[in-house]
């Protein structure tokens, strides 16, 4: 099985049992990641980076994670690559469901400020029309932000030098509004150690299906990485632990999810209010299937609609995530299987 699928897999038990500690504990799961309440500190899963000052012994996560996060975070929203820009793309087989279409009316609906787009990472002519058409679109509706997404496809760095290049020369403006550049290189970091040093002194390059854990970042550092993309779904533990290891190092972090409706959208919010983004968060269930969480988003409507281009996480409180899970009208189907039942 690959790698990030077992991580997949594993996520959700892994997500359970730091709920169940701040469950059992009765406590905010945050709330847990101290001293206090851990028997091993840092040191016992990380080592720090050769050469460097840091020193993980007698530290604890809590040092690394935010005890007042905000409650509300900017939201980025997803350009792919076959999303409409504007009338010309439309096909006539768009749905009809309530929901936007065009990306001008995505951004007005939702108050959007921060936009991530899919590059090709194969075809730079392509990629480079596209940014500029999207950034041409944000421009004129108020977006703040933007970051480039190549897709794992690239692999040269002149091809998203060259890129960045033209755009300062002919956009300034567009290039400025790029905060990072997400993963151009394919995601087998050991196997394929390019040295990115040119591309990060251009603009932060963040690290993500790369990121699996935190000797892969600190791999990517040493080949010119700046920060790394976290997402719950590799497991909680796994995001936790290298956090603290960029953070340490002084990397950036980023939170970026896989779609995550439902329940899984809770620990997601957690972690990027926690771990302190370079700019809010990814989140983009809302585009691709709204509907799934509406159960959830009786109790919490604010991290399930984004506004004035905001999530809002006031309603997460309580012990573990603060999932609620009393007051959220959810029908489950019977299990397939219960641990110690027999027929």
């Amino acid at each position: 099985m690959p790698w990030l699928a077992a991580l997949v897999c594993c996520s959700l038990f892994d997500i359970a049992l730091h709920d169940a500690l701040g469950q059992t504990l009765g406590q905010a799961t945050y709330d847990t990641y101290s001293a206090e309440y851990l028997s091993r500190d840092l040191g016992q899963f990380l080592q720090p980076a050769a050469g460097s000052n840091v020193q993980f012994d007698g530290r604890f996560p809590s040092e690394f994670l935010d005890a007042d996060p905000p409650i509300t975070l900017p939201a980025w929203h997803l350009v792919g690559g076959l999303d409409p820009l504007d009338e010309s793309e439309l096909s006539g087989n768009e749905p009809d469901d309530g929901y936007p279409v065009l990306l001008a009316d995505w951004i007005r609906t939702d108050g959007l400020t921060c936009l991530k787009i899919k590059l090709r990472g194969n075809d730079a002519e392509w990629d480079y029309d596209r940014l500029v058409k999207v950034g041409t679109i944000a421009i004129e509706n108020g977006v703040l932000w933007l970051t480039a997404d190549f897709n794992c496809t690239v692999t040269d760095p002149v091809y998203v030098n060259e890129i960045l290049d033209r755009l300062v020369a002919e956009h300034p403006r567009l290039y400025g509004m790029i905060l990072y550049v997400e993963q151009p290189f394919p995601y087998e970091l050991e196997t394929n150690r390019i040295d990115v040093h040119s591309v990060s002194a251009r603009k932060p390059l963040f690290l993500d299906e790369s990121a699996h854990d935190w000797q892969l970042i600190r791999l990517g550092r040493e080949l010119g990485w700046t920060g790394g993309a976290l997402k719950t779904c590799k497991t909680q533990t796994g995001a936790i632990l290298s956090a603290c290891w960029a953070k340490a190092h002084g990397m950036t972090l980023m939170v970026q999810d896989l779609t995550n409706p439902m329940l899984a959208q809770i620990p997601h919010m957690h972690l990027a209010a926690r771990t302190g983004t370079i700019m809010g968060v990814e989140t983009n269930s809302m585009q691709f299937y709204p509907a799934a969480s509406a159960a959830e988003a009786e109790v919490h409507p604010g991290i399930y609609r984004r506004r004035d281009g905001q999530v809002d996480l006031t309603t997460l409180s309580g012990t573990g995530f603060g999932y609620r899970l009393d007051e959220i009208d959810r029908t489950l189907p019977d299990p397939v299987a219960a641990f110690g039942v027999s027929e």
